[in-house]
């Protein structure tokens, strides 16, 4: 193996934590990785990785290589890309995860617009509302809505997403209409569980954020499921535009509180890490960003 080969290999068994798991990643037997590692190590002449029975932890010999590394391999990734040029075709594979209601809804048809446009890039679509590890699992993008994001993440907001407050007609002729949010206490409401547990719901009052405790005795994680419940009449509940539009278009649900507007959620590209981006994934990231509608701009991520 060539050196910068090796120096990518070492990177992917430090992000990893794992031979056997990159192992399974790069389509080779677990002895190949560790006899490559060895092999760097012997070239080096010194320890980069301590082995464990159960884990694998960086000598500080290897915490300093991979931070060299990152930077060499990073230069040699944009250099290739610039001598390759920005406008080549995008080719090979992108493994993406993306949100289910929202995945199939919005994102789907645009990667099959995407696929069509691009022959020679082959899309693998993971269709899950879990969050998943981007490095762990081999995922080259993902797709998370989400009203924050944590500091050591890499991502570029790519759109927004409309919240609204709903119930059916039926509903609301037989508890009445909320005129405020501080009415909501007095309603059946239907929680978001994957959003966590009991969080009072967020409305902006007069120009400043109100949080509202809500009581529900429906709860769940899928956003369709609790948009059904209310048009069934069961409660009140707080959904993105693109699981309620159709509701509200049959008439089988209303909008309620339309004066006091729910901050609205980011839909965000996340990468897995602070690194040069492959030109298959900055140009999907650009369509999908065209497409959704939100200035370009990542957080923690080389950019264009």
């Amino acid at each position: 193996m060539d050196r910068f080969g090796a120096m990518r290999l070492f990177v992917r068994v430090a992000e990893f934590g794992s031979f056997s798991g990159v192992a399974q990643q790069i389509g080779v037997a677990r002895s190949v990785v560790t006899r490559q590692i060895a092999a760097l190590e012997a070239h080096l002449g010194t320890k980069l990785i301590a082995r464990s029975t159960r884990s694998l932890t960086l000598t500080s010999a290897g915490t300093a290589y991979l931070e060299k590394c990152r930077v060499i391999l990073n230069l040699v990734e944009s250099a290739e890309t610039e001598i390759a040029h920005e406008r080549t075709t995008p080719r090979g594979n992108i493994r993406i995860s993306l949100p289910l209601s929202f995945g199939t809804r919005r994102i789907a048809p645009l990667l099959l617009s995407f696929a069509e446009r691009y022959p020679e890039v082959g899309l693998d679509m993971d269709y899950s509302d879990r969050r998943v590890s981007l490095i762990e699992e081999g995922f080259d993008l993902s797709i998370r809505i989400t009203r924050s994001l944590a500091a050591n993440e890499v991502a570029r907001k790519i759109g927004t997403v409309r919240m609204l407050a709903v119930a059916s007609p039926d509903y609301l002729d037989r508890h009445g209409r909320p005129q405020q949010p501080a009415d909501l206490p007095h309603h059946e409401c239907l929680g978001y569980t994957m959003a966590g547990a009991n969080l009072p719901w967020p409305f902006m009052v007069d120009g400043h954020l109100q949080q509202v405790s809500v009581r529900s005795r429906l709860n769940g994680n899928n956003g369709e499921v609790l948009a059904e419940a209310a048009a069934q009449g069961f409660g009140v509940t707080c959904q993105p535009d693109f699981i309620v539009d159709s509701f509200l278009a049959s008439g089988r649900v209303e909008q309620i509180l339309a004066d006091f507007p729910v901050p609205e959620l980011g839909i965000y590209a996340m990468l897995p890490g602070n690194r040069h981006i492959p030109h298959r994934v900055r140009v999907l990231m650009d369509e999908l960003q065209e497409k959704l509608g939100a200035a370009p701009a990542i957080s923690g991520a080389h950019g264009e």
